[in-house]
């Protein structure tokens, strides 16, 4: 059994809620990211944010990113996975909810992000075949 907190990305940066979009455009381009992770006030996953939800439901809808508040951009209630769960927990969730990209929680705190890649790094060719394509049928929006 491998658990996810020894495949995550454990360099995780979060943005706040109440960041304008375009600050979260910002860190994303400085971080090299495609999403980010969004924290509440109160340090608790709210959501993730991601540069397809910026062009989509920002940009390709006219509305300002200076003004709009990257709390507008989380949907529903954050998927996510515990440090201590087995991979394959991970790419069950991720399968089920059709994301790529899954936050990790440890005591109640975001301890960084397991994806695609990080999957692909820690397994063998085969396996990482099978789990990633499972992964790989959702649609190409998250």
């Amino acid at each position: 059994m491998t658990r996810v907190a020894e495949t995550m990305t454990d360099d995780c940066k979060c943005v706040g809620e109440h960041d304008s979009v375009r600050d979260a455009a910002r860190r994303m381009a400085e971080l090299g990211a495609g999403a980010m992770p969004i924290c509440g006030d109160d340090d608790r996953l709210k959501g993730m944010i991601t540069d397809r939800d910026i062009a989509v439901k920002v940009v390709a809808e006219g509305k300002d990113p200076e003004a709009t508040e990257v709390a507008a951009l989380a949907e529903g209630t954050p998927i996510w996975v515990d440090a201590d769960a087995d991979v394959d927990q991970a790419v069950q969730l991720m399968a089920e909810h059709h994301i790529r990209r899954l936050p990790v929680i440890e005591d109640r705190k975001l301890v960084g992000i397991i994806s695609q890649a990080d999957i692909a790094r820690q397994a063998s060719a085969e396996r990482s075949g099978d789990m990633l394509g499972s992964i790989s049928e959702a649609p190409a929006n998250n």
